[in-house]
């Protein structure tokens, strides 16, 4: 037990309320688009204290973040483990720096949240080819899906935050799934569209400017990395085909899937309302279809539908903030499912 769950114990016995309690965070990989935004929003989260902040590799250079300034005026480091001193620890880093990284973390009693997609497959083939670096998973991990997944978190001591474009899939088809109005086996068909920082921070051809502008490109389709996740939570085959487009931030997925017979719209909708009833950030919009511009730079999952009964389709909108709802806001809001806190601490 560490010091921290010890004096959470003791504030629990003495009837102490969660807001006075402070947790020490520190966050690995600060200079990217999901590590500023991790250090936007817990800096007014009102139960947290920075104590590290490192950028993505141990050759990095110490620099000052300008774009925070006021907001969090300290100095990311280069990355170290040893400088990683907290409670909890949020890793905005590649894939095999995060492998590395996490299991000596938890060895020493911290609980760990991380970004990347290291440790969200649970079959050892599909990690081996998409995640070569996670050899294994270590014990004690949960997928964040925090509207989901809720027990599994409460007690984690490692959360793998889902990716951005399951995440708004997945909350537009489990409700759906659960409710078992979907085909059993019936092909769903996943067209996505995200803006650039969903590529990440460093540069490349693709995300250039004046190759991006002004247009809509579809990529890897059939053999995205996210398949395989959205697969694992539904457990039937998925058609994922991903598009980037020119806008900072946001992701608009355009769901088809089929639905059981007999299922009717009234159906299809009572699945959303039950599913959402006590979910502080996810907000059902029926037939009126949600946008980007609607969930931009909050922790919002927007979704909206229609159903064709003759035919026993669905079409579902799920509307997200990539760097928000789909990185660091639900990341943030695992922290507090982890700690006891609102759900909506430092996201409102």
């Amino acid at each position: 037990m560490t010091e921290l769950m010890a004096t959470q114990a003791v504030h629990e016995k003495q009837g102490d309320t969660q807001d006075k309690l402070q947790v020490r965070v520190a966050i690995a990989g600060a200079t990217g688009f999901a590590g500023q935004e991790l250090i936007r929003l817990l800096c007014r989260h009102p139960n947290v204290t920075i104590t590290a902040a490192t950028g993505s590799q141990a050759t990095s250079t110490p620099r000052k973040l300008p774009a925070l300034s006021r907001i969090w005026d300290g100095t990311v480091v280069p990355l170290d483990a040893a400088a990683l001193a907290a409670d909890a620890v949020f890793l905005a880093l590649p894939e095999a720096a995060s492998a590395e990284l996490a299991p000596s973390l938890l060895a020493s009693g911290l609980r760990v949240i991380d970004l990347s997609g290291a440790f969200r497959l649970r079959d050892d083939r599909q990690r081996a080819r998409f995640y070569p670096a996670t050899a294994s998973l270590p014990a004690g991990v949960a997928y964040g899906l925090t509207e989901f997944e809720l027990a599994a978190i409460e007690s984690a001591a490692l959360l793998s935050n889902p990716g951005c474009y399951p995440t708004a899939s997945l909350l537009a088809l489990l409700p759906l799934q659960r409710a078992g109005l979907l085909q059993p086996g019936a092909d769903i068909v996943i067209d996505a569209k995200s803006g650039i920082s969903g590529a990440g921070k460093a540069a490349t051809e693709r995300t250039h400017f004046s190759e991006n502008h002004g247009s809509v490109a579809a990529y890897n389709p059939f053999g995205h990395r996210h398949t395989p996740e959205m697969e694992q939570a539904l457990g039937q085959p998925v058609t994922f085909v991903p598009h980037l487009v020119p806008l900072d931030r946001g992701i608009l997925c355009s769901i088809y899937a089929h639905l059981v017979p007999g299922t009717t719209a009234a159906a299809v909708s009572q699945a959303f309302e039950r599913a959402y009833a006590d979910a502080p950030f996810v907000r059902i919009t029926g037939d009126a279809l949600p946008e980007i511009k609607h969930v931009a730079h909050t922790n919002f999952c927007d979704l909206g539908w229609r159903v064709d009964e003759a035919s026993r389709r669905v079409f579902v909108v799920s509307v997200i903030d990539n760097l928000v709802k789909g990185a660091a806001g639900q990341a943030i809001q695992n922290f507090n499912v982890m700690y006891g806190f609102d759900q909506r601490a430092g996201l409102l």
